[in-house]
């Protein structure tokens, strides 16, 4: 058993996972799951908020972003009025503010890293 698990596996909501940062990576990983929630780290957003603070991303993977990180019970959904066109609300919930932490640590990481081997630039590049 390695240091940081407390046991050989942990199951997780019918998942089994190896080890503590497997079940993490699957929650958070990929390219878009933990930038949705630092954008979401400062206040709460509409779906077109979170669009344009991330041109790059697909309507289609920020939905199903979104829902999975719901599914997982990082990120609130709240709809408001019913009947269109409603307002629907983004947020962290206590357990994706946990992340909070995580996230300013991997983007000092990130700033490090472009600043040693990359460049800042204002406009979006394809």
């Amino acid at each position: 058993m390695k240091t940081e698990c407390l046991g050989d596996y942990i199951k997780l909501k019918g998942k089994t996972y190896p080890c503590t940062l497997s079940l993490t990576m699957d929650l958070i990983g990929g390219k878009w799951k933990a930038v949705i929630l630092y954008h979401l780290t400062d206040h709460d957003k509409r779906y077109n908020e979170l669009r344009k603070e991330m041109p790059a991303i697909t309507e289609m993977t920020l939905s199903l972003q979104l829902k999975q990180l719901e599914q997982d019970g990082l990120v609130s959904r709240k709809v408001y009025g019913d009947k269109p066109p409603v307002k629907v609300v983004y947020g962290l919930t206590e357990f994706g503010k946990s992340l909070l932490p995580v996230l300013e640590v991997l983007t000092n990481w990130g700033n490090h890293t472009a600043e040693r081997d990359g460049e800042f630039f204002t406009e979006y590049k394809t």
